[in-house]
């Protein structure tokens, strides 16, 4: 059976009880101006305000698609607000603002998908993201084995935080083969599994949504590689009109950047 896409990548990261490197833990040092405007010529001592980063940023950015401005607090994390595009576009890092918690999303092109690069089975087509950048989605041509994982490293993910985990979807019309539930799961480090499955064929036409995989909190015991799936092959039926934009991880009851 042949699957498609590209794996996550199986670089070393920091454990969540490793201390981070001198230029992972590094802070911005904001000078402070004179609180006179007198003609002598004074020297005004720096004061450091320490501004924290986002978790593991420096880390995650390596796998930049462009660089990114470090020249000030403002612009890094403006750069990290909006999102920033991983490993040709195979996948989204970003900080979500209000909760400064870290976010990704997993397109298709990071996903494996049975069969993906047989164009018997799948298509990928562009698409435009909410960024007004173009990524690739996967298009169900037809198929009786729909299998679907992706994998993340939850050291990624900001410490402490309960994440919620969802596929990003569209039923686009028509779409057949729908009458057998798919199987949703989420297998976390430590062994735990969440499983539940999705009635597609009451889902919206036409439209992308959210469908829910699991939740999980960021704690060390998660540390590891956790794999999301969506799967259904015992139904026998053939399949088509889904399209998969990808999987999305983020600090639960946030909305989709």
């Amino acid at each position: 059976m042949g699957t498609g896409s590209s794996k996550e990548d199986s670089s070393s990261q920091l454990q969540p009880n490793e201390k981070p490197s001198q230029n992972e833990s590094q802070n911005f040092a904001i000078a402070a101006k004179p609180a006179d405007n007198t003609k002598e010529t004074k020297v005004c001592e720096a004061k450091e305000a320490e501004v924290k980063l986002p978790h593991m940023y420096e880390a995650i950015v390596k796998d930049a698609d462009s660089p990114i401005d470090k020249s000030s607090v403002d612009k890094l994390y403006d750069q990290l607000y909006y999102g920033v595009f991983l490993n040709q576009k195979s996948k989204r890092y970003w900080v979500e603002k209000k909760s400064g918690c870290n976010s990704f999303m997993l397109f298709s092109r990071a996903l494996l998908i049975t069969w993906a690069e047989d164009n018997r089975f799948w298509i990928w087509t562009p698409v435009k993201e909410s960024s007004d950048d173009i990524v690739d989605v996967a298009e169900l041509v037809q198929v009786c084995w729909l299998e679907i994982h992706a994998r993340l490293d939850t050291t990624k993910l900001s410490p402490g935080i309960s994440y919620e985990v969802l596929f990003v979807i569209m039923l686009k019309d028509p779409a057949y083969g729908w009458e057998v539930p798919v199987s949703l799961r989420l297998l976390l480090p430590n062994g735990t599994k969440q499983e539940h499955k999705e009635n597609l064929i009451v889902k919206p036409r036409n439209q992308w949504i959210e469908i829910p995989v699991g939740e999980f909190k960021s704690t060390p015991e998660n540390a590891g590689e956790m794999e999301i799936s969506m799967y259904e092959y015992e139904g026998g039926k053939w399949k088509k009109g889904l399209v998969v934009k990808g999987v999305i991880i983020r600090p639960k009851n946030q909305a989709l950047e």
